[in-house]
């Protein structure tokens, strides 16, 4: 078995996490595509049946023996809906002693603190709904950052992306046009992340085709990896987690 929680880096201090990833939309899970939002579709998988949250969070973990798991409210992050707690809840009780990590668009300290206060997980803040750094900055490790772009376009205020003494230790950086495309992830670019702020845990997000990535990634000393097609096609398999313990 390959030694990947010695990998350099953050990884190195934690282990490899890998991190499955549900969409939600209108009260489903949808199969994420390239970051078009617009178009994404209640997800079929052989995982589960149907597209239930709590059924697809099941199936994941069955997948993947995984610690956490990352959800994307659609709903929120699009529409600037109120959380969806009843997915949340849901996903929470099929999946007992799990940690989420949850992006619901938060935008405001209010709307974050009152999320906290349901105890469905740890607030993820995406720099796509944020307009300057002060809900990064007043949460602290409270909160996971996620860097976000979209085809080569950072979104979000410049001074989230270009200033690394704002961000709390987890990072995820999230490059929405590799989502669901099957593209590899973009490793030159997540190294530039990870040797700007050494002191900080970077998860890559988008691409991730199956273990021949992961690996790339964990001997770049990242700290994990955002997956979701690799499990539903199959490319990435239960039996392939032995080499990331």
């Amino acid at each position: 078995m390959t030694d990947f929680g010695t990998a350099g880096g953050a990884a190195g201090q934690d282990g490899f996490a890998v991190i499955p990833v549900l969409d939600l939309r209108g009260g489903r899970v949808v199969r994420a595509r390239r970051g078009e939002r617009a178009s994404y579709a209640p997800i079929e998988t052989p995982l589960a049946k149907g597209s239930e949250p709590g059924a697809i969070a099941a199936g994941l973990l069955l997948a993947w023996p995984a610690r956490r798991l990352y959800v994307a409210d659609l709903d929120a992050i699009i529409d600037g809906a109120a959380p969806d707690l009843t997915s949340l809840r849901a996903i929470a009780a099929s999946c007992p002693g799990l940690d989420l990590w949850v992006d619901a668009g938060f935008s405001r300290r209010e709307g974050v603190e009152s999320f906290l206060a349901e105890g469905l997980g740890r607030p993820v803040i995406g720099s796509e709904s944020q307009t300057d750094s002060a809900l990064v900055t007043s949460l602290g490790e409270k909160a996971v950052l996620s860097l976000d772009t979209r085809g080569g376009e950072r979104l979000g205020p410049d001074s989230l992306h270009d200033d690394p003494s704002l961000w709390p230790r987890d990072v995820i950086t999230m490059t929405l046009a590799s989502v669901g495309a099957g593209t590899g992830p973009d490793l030159p670019a997540l190294m530039a992340v990870q040797a700007r702020a050494p002191g900080s845990r970077v998860y890559a997000a988008g691409g991730v085709r199956g273990p021949q990535d992961l690996r790339a990634l964990a001997e770049a000393g990242l700290a994990g990896a955002l997956v979701a097609s690799a499990l539903h096609d199959g490319t990435l398999r239960r039996e392939h987690a032995a080499d990331f313990a």
